[in-house]
C-alpha cells in the first residue's frame, strides 16, 4: 500500500500554475475523485495524472468566484498575503494566521 502525502493543507492559499486564478483549499482527495467526463474534458497536453492529490478550492479570478478542482501538480503556494474573496470562505474559515485560513471548529465535523 502506497501512502500519499498531500503537499498542501486545508486553509492554505494557492494559485494555479498555468491559469490566472487562486483560492483557498477546503478539501483534499488523496487521488482523483471526479468523473471521467470531467477528466477527459481537460486538453490532453495539460491533463493531470490521476494518481496524485486533488484539491477543492474556493477560487477566484479577476471576474468571478467559483469552486475549482485542481491536481497537486498544477498548484503553487500563493505568497501574496491577500485574502480570498469567495463568499463561502467565511462560512468555513476564521481569519488568516501565518498566511493560511484557520478552519472554524464547527466546519471540521
Amino acid at each position: 500500500m502506497t501512502v500519499v502525502r498531500a503537499k498542501f493543507t486545508i486553509g492554505e492559499v494557492v494559485s494555479h500554475r498555468f491559469y490566472p486564478f487562486r483560492g483557498v483549499i477546503f478539501d483534499v482527495d488523496p487521488e482523483f475523485n471526479n468523473t471521467e467526463e470531467w477528466w477527459m474534458s481537460i486538453p490532453e497536453d495539460v491533463r493531470p495524472r490521476k494518481d496524485q492529490p486533488f484539491y477543492h478550492l474556493f477560487a477566484e479570478n479577476e471576474e468571478t468566484t467559483y469552486v475549482a478542482y485542481v491536481s497537486e501538480q498544477n498548484l503553487v503556494p500563493d505568497d501574496s498575503g491577500r485574502p480570498v474573496s469567495h463568499p463561502d470562505v467565511g462560512r468555513y474559515f476564521e481569519g488568516m494566521k501565518n498566511g493560511a485560513y484557520q478552519l472554524k471548529p464547527h466546519a471540521a465535523h
